[in-house]
């Protein structure tokens, strides 16, 4: 009896991968006829055809064709599929590529099917070596970037068409258009690090990891949109020189630019061609089909500016909550010339043409649209296009260096979000506080003092879970992996992780008290004097970059001690996504939840008999007359633990135990007895929660594991 044979997980993976990204592309040309495929609307575009055949011949150009004895499906086809590769020898010129009536669309999806049946054969062998591994992910994303240079050259031909035809009854979209967020949001600038200097895989132009020096900058929460168009129109934006570059005013007059490409006038409303026709004006959408030149023309005329990359890169790392379509909607013009970065090297062999002999006379975007597949966008990646261009998925979102709506406070920063939160939270019904501003030095030191309770079991619960699982989590880690801590470690928890992964090459724990955080880097760096320790101070719902120097392995998140339960649902999804994006493509994530269980429990765990927890509690309203001025009554609060089954969490709250008026920043915060402040929740969770969460977020679970009894877990989250 034959035993059945097991593919690899990794194979499997691979060709699951492979299969998943080769699909779409006849997906999308399912619909379209021969003649659809076939034709070329501009020296720009290429034919459907085309692209389908193309993204076959370059696995067969890259990979297959590096094989001992290769041969090719067709030689003939290698002139007529070859893009732009010298290396590669002749080839048909891009504006040529529509007179290629042979081979036919039927012998093109032929050539496709026997690559793909060869590229399977050669992902079983299973044994490609890292260059070969990265020329199959690179073919990948080359093919995903022709899926969408398919729709806009698809697009481009319908709207040539007097007939108008819609080439979909749906568009292909990737996901919805966000809500508007309005206003802007402000960056302090400094020395910061931008491009892909993490794992995972990044296009060459994308790297290396380098510092930039930043002035202080704001960014728009939203993306300039088709009624902001129609008012730069109305104004005369397309008849006034002084707005335009020359070069864009010498394209204005030649091409007879009025507005957006497909856009037009008539019968008292604005019409643009879609994928699905021709259709009115959403003046709430973003506007679409802008040359750079156009772009910087609108930025002048609204008084602002197109952001640079440097800065549009930070803003998106840090604050990725922030700002509506940074991805998914249309790609964004910067004001940066596609250069390369200091020390850029192009890829190995045959690939380096693919980015680096274009870095001249083009203008780079940032983000992703509503055609881009799903998992090919990245906060680094850098698309660029020649300024005149207006047939891709273009728009813009605009800068300015000082925004009136911002103001700065001679306060320390930390001092003054506390102000400006708490007065926020107070002037609310109910009243709130948020969790993060209990740990000062005091209050973290109140807490560690809670972890040795009796009553409280999740640190001494995890703490032992983790003893028995990080030895066989560390190993998945890999060669210079950084351990970045979402709270300042120095607690027994970061020490057993610091010790199943002795060979570490940083550890960056981030906080928002800089006393704590100086003291517990402190303990860290006395304790493992080998480990490079770079602490960040930093509120951990909003992120900056990781700090620079700390080695380009691995990033693993270290999220213990279900800090995670203090979050609002939506609060704890923003945050795994920035922190997937701070910590890149390739990151691993351990994060520590408490379960649901018995409430007497619960409610012992947050109310211990010795009044710690309580102490804990209103050291929120000492911080806040120490630092703030304030002159709450603290004796006259009560601590309050309350169990809330409806939303699976614990409440903590400080009650008024008489009626009083509170003096804040000038202002009278009235309580009345019986009114609290709701201080923290603590949700408990069960593991298809976790794994909910986790994918909402663009993780996966990879591992989860559940202590004795009073329960604790903890997942293992991939990105």
């Amino acid at each position: 009896m034959n035993a059945p044979s097991r593919i690899p997980d990794a194979v499997s993976g691979d060709l699951s991968h492979y299969r998943e990204v080769r699909s779409a592309m006849p997906a999308l040309a399912a619909g379209l006829g021969a003649e659809d495929l076939s034709a070329q609307s501009m020296p720009d575009c290429s034919p459907g055809k085309w692209h389908l055949a193309h993204t076959s011949w370059f696995f067969e150009a890259m990979i297959l064709g590096d094989e001992p004895g290769y041969e090719p499906v067709d030689p003939r086809l290698q002139t007529l599929f070859n893009s732009y590769y010298e290396a590669l020898g002749a080839r048909v010129e891009r504006c040529d590529r529509g007179l290629m009536t042979r081979p036919s669309l039927d012998e093109v999806m032929a050539y496709r099917r026997e690559i793909d049946r060869r590229m399977t054969a050669w992902l079983g062998q299973g044994d490609a070596d890292s260059r070969r591994r990265y020329l199959f992910t690179l073919g990948l994303h080359h093919d995903q970037q022709h899926q969408e240079l398919f729709l806009m050259d698809l697009l481009n031909l319908m709207s040539r068409s007097p007939l108008e035809p819609a080439a979909y009854e749906v568009a292909p979209r990737t996901g919805g258009l966000e809500p508007r967020r309005g206003g802007w949001t402000g960056f302090d600038g400094g020395l910061v690090e931008v491009g892909h200097g993490g794992a995972g895989f990044a296009f060459d132009n994308e790297g290396p990891a380098h510092r930039v020096w930043l002035e202080p900058y704001a960014l728009a929460n939203d993306l300039v949109t088709n009624g902001d168009w129609i008012a730069f129109i109305e104004d005369g934006g397309y008849a006034r020189p002084e707005l335009w570059l020359a070069d864009g005013w010498a394209a204005v007059k030649a091409e007879r630019w009025t507005a957006p490409l497909y856009w037009r006038a008539g019968e008292g409303r604005w019409t643009h061609m879609s994928l699905t026709g021709r259709v009115g004006i959403n003046p709430d959408e973003p506007v679409r089909h802008v040359s750079f030149y156009e772009a910087d023309a609108y930025a002048r005329w609204a008084g602002k500016r197109l952001p640079t990359e440097a800065e549009w890169e930070h803003a998106v790392r840090c604050r990725p909550d922030a700002f509506s379509n940074a991805f998914g909607e249309v790609w964004q013009w910067t004001a940066s010339a596609y250069a390369p970065y200091a020390g850029f090297k192009p890829t190995e062999g045959t690939a380096s043409e693919y980015n680096g002999k274009f870095m001249a006379n083009q203008m780079v975007l940032r983000g992703s649209s509503f055609a881009t597949p799903p998992g090919h966008a990245r906060v680094t990646y850098r698309n660029f296009f020649y300024p005149h261009q207006r047939w891709a998925f273009m728009g813009l979102r605009l800068a300015d260096d000082t925004p009136a709506p911002l103001t700065r406070n001679a306060e320390p920063g930390e001092t003054a979000r506390f102000r400006r939160d708490l007065i926020a939270g107070l002037s609310r019904s109910p009243k709130v506080a948020s969790p993060k501003w209990f740990y000062d030095a005091e209050g973290s030191r109140l807490f560690e003092e809670i972890t040795r309770l009796p009553e409280y079991y999740p640190t001494r619960q995890e703490a032992a879970l983790l003893r028995r699982v990080a030895p066989e989590w560390a190993g998945r880690f890999g060669a210079e992996a950084v351990l970045v801590e979402f709270g300042s470690g120095a607690s027994e928890k970061t020490r057993i992780v610091l010790d199943a992964a002795p060979a570490l090459a940083a550890y960056v724990p981030i906080d928002i008290s800089a006393d704590a955080l100086d003291a517990a880097a402190r303990r860290i760096a006395d304790a493992y004097p080998a480990l490079k320790v770079a602490p960040l101070v930093g509120d951990f719902l909003h992120l900056g970059a990781l700090p620079a120097g700390i080695g380009q392995g691995r990033r693993v998140g270290f999220f213990p001690g279900s800090t995670i339960g203090n979050l609002e649902p939506d609060e704890a999804v923003a945050f795994l996504k920035a922190a997937r994006s701070l910590l890149g493509d390739d990151a691993l994530f351990i994060l520590g939840v408490d379960l649901v269980k018995q409430p007497e429990v619960l409610i012992a765990a947050y109310d211990d008999a010795a009044g710690v927890t309580a102490a804990f509690n209103r050291n929120l309203l000492v911080r806040a007359n120490r630092e703030l001025g304030a002159d709450f009554d603290v004796d006259a609060f009560a601590h309050r633990a309350i169990w809330n089954p409806a939303d699976s969490r614990m409440e903590m709250h400080l009650e008024a135990t008489r009626d009083m008026a509170v003096n804040l920043d000038g202002a009278t915060i009235a309580l009345v007895r019986g009114e609290t402040i709701h201080t923290e929740n603590s949700r408990k969770f069960t593991e298809a929660a976790v794994r909910d969460l986790a994918g909402a977020a663009g993780w996966s679970v990879t591992a989860f594991e559940t202590s004795d009894a009073p329960a604790v877990a903890l997942a293992l989250l991939g990105a």
